[in-house]
């Protein structure tokens, strides 16, 4: 259970702060963004997930419930498919709390297991457009045109937000 900390409020409101801002970046930068044929991704909401796993400490969050919701969300507001996300982002979710008890937790193997994430997420996102007959690219044209640079982005964007948000959850925490 979530104890009575600043962590309670300040848990939801990062998360809709990272999911208003993959939209505000995609809106304010998208020819480097989504210039022909390469496309990034922005996942800061995964990215808000992952640390909320690492940092979280002896508080638990029920992150499954607001995996489901963030992922929800993000359908309807960036996709405008319900289904996808609702499922890869608790997917995820598991994941790196698996990775967690298997490797120690720091900033090297944190980067790797995020590395791991947004591959599952790009993967399950590429195989359930697929499924519904959204996309015609080969798997080959999303692992060079899709996954590579958003893994560039996405680990880009987790070296650069690690410290300060480990110093923001440590702050709320107490």
């Amino acid at each position: 259970m979530l104890r009575v900390t600043k962590l309670r409020y300040g848990f939801p409101i990062g998360l809709l702060l990272f999911f208003y801002l993959d939209g505000i970046l995609g809106a304010a930068f998208p020819k480097q963004l989504f210039n022909y044929p390469y496309t990034m991704s922005s996942y800061l909401v995964v990215l808000w997930l992952v640390y909320s796993i690492y940092f979280e400490d002896q508080i638990t969050i029920p992150l499954g419930i607001w995996a489901a919701v963030a992922g929800g969300l993000f359908d309807l507001y960036y996709t405008g498919i319900f289904g996808i996300f609702v499922f890869v982002f608790p997917i995820v979710v598991a994941l790196t709390r698996a990775c967690y008890k298997a490797f120690p937790i720091n900033f090297l193997s944190g980067l790797l297991v995020y590395f791991i994430d947004i591959t599952v997420v790009c993967a399950l996102s590429y195989f359930g457009n697929l499924v519904v007959h959204l996309t015609s690219a080969s798997f080959a044209d999303m692992l060079v045109y899709s996954l590579a640079p958003t893994l560039a982005y996405n680990l880009a964007a987790y070296v650069i937000l690690y410290f300060p948000v480990q110093w923001l959850f440590n702050r709320l925490k107490n």
